[in-house]
């Protein structure tokens, strides 16, 4: 009986973690098709975010990052994304690659994990 529960409580233990893994594929799915709008449903009700050329801003809006980042999706032509790390710590991700465009950026997006969704809470592009 104690086998059947332990199992049981591994099997929902290992199930919590799909919906995040799902959210956490779907952004990079955003990411590699050039989907700005994918992404930004991601993104949590304030974010801090820092765009090449310019200062970090702390607590942007989430319309106002998602303005911004779709001006630099579509001023940049980014098509294409490239992961070269994630990584999880704690309720906190981190996910970083290289966007592809008429330039090669670098980015980082940091993310929180809540019991219901995972939010975009920190972005970081530049060359």
């Amino acid at each position: 009986m104690k086998k059947v529960l332990l199992l049981l409580l591994l099997g929902f233990s290992l199930m919590s973690f799909i919906p995040f893994q799902n959210g956490r594929e779907e952004m990079i799915t955003a990411l590699k098709g050039g989907e700005a709008d994918q992404f930004i449903k991601y993104f949590d009700n304030t974010i801090d975010i820092k765009m090449p050329n310019s200062d970090e801003m702390k607590g942007v809006p989430k319309a106002q990052a998602a303005g911004t980042l779709k001006s630099f999706f579509t001023d940049n032509s980014i098509h294409q994304f490239d992961v070269t790390s994630q990584r999880e710590l704690g309720g906190t991700m981190y996910i970083t690659g290289k966007l592809i465009g008429n330039t090669d950026y670098n980015l980082t997006a940091m993310i929180k994990s809540s019991p219901d969704k995972l939010s975009i809470i920190t972005l970081r592009i530049n060359k």
